[in-house]
């Protein structure tokens, strides 16, 4: 899925103050906190080091919210790079949680308690009324990562975080909403192997 020799660092951007509030953002358009600030300069820090001399051989790509646009302008200038450019991609947004957006984690048993329980009972297929569920997050994000052909720097979100791997690392369906999204490391895939022995690699950096 991961082409050939192809390395995705990919970051979550930084905390906003609805992720320090706990309330559902989605596509809504929320700017980075000045902690999530310094969260983005901790992970371009890390990049600088272990990129060293090979950015001219690095492609570029954000999710178009505030939140990521503003991550990855942070990133690049930690690498001592010009803020601009660098490339948007919708496929890369945030699940759309549709009447959730805007809630708080703690009002939903109370504001829609149908919603609530159905998403405790199947959290993969669960679709907020107006939003998506993870197959169709799953979908463009797989339609994305088999377009990659550079080592890339992705900024994107929590859930493509999770969708990504899941389709990366082949992980059973109802293990990928479960799977931490810290917004202060990065995530590094790598494609390895040969022809149709190649396999994935995940570690945190």
């Amino acid at each position: 899925m991961l082409p050939l020799g192809v390395t995705l660092y990919f970051i979550r951007h930084g905390e906003t103050d609805w992720n320090r509030a706990q309330r559902y953002q989605g596509q809504t358009d929320i700017p980075v906190n000045d902690y999530g600030r310094r969260q983005a300069q901790r992970n371009g820090a890390v990049l600088r080091d272990l990129l060293r001399g090979r950015l001219d051989e690095v492609d570029f790509v954000a999710s178009p919210l505030s939140r990521t646009t503003e991550t990855m302008q942070i990133v690049r200038r930690e690498l001592g790079l010009e803020q601009e450019p660098f490339a948007r991609d919708h496929r890369l947004l945030e699940s759309h949680f549709g009447h959730w957006e805007g809630q708080l984690w703690s009002e939903l048993p109370r504001i829609d308690p149908e919603g609530f329980e159905a998403r405790k009972a199947d959290t993969w297929n669960w679709t907020p009324r107006g939003g998506e569920n993870y197959p169709m997050v799953e979908e463009r994000v797989r339609a994305w990562v088999v377009g990659l052909r550079r080592t890339t720097i992705a900024v994107s979100h929590g859930n493509i975080s999770r969708s990504l791997r899941g389709v990366l690392l082949n992980l059973d369906t109802a293990a990928v909403p479960k799977l931490e999204v810290p917004q202060d490391r990065i995530l590094r895939f790598r494609s390895v192997g040969t022809g149709t022995a190649s396999y994935v690699l995940a570690d945190w950096v």
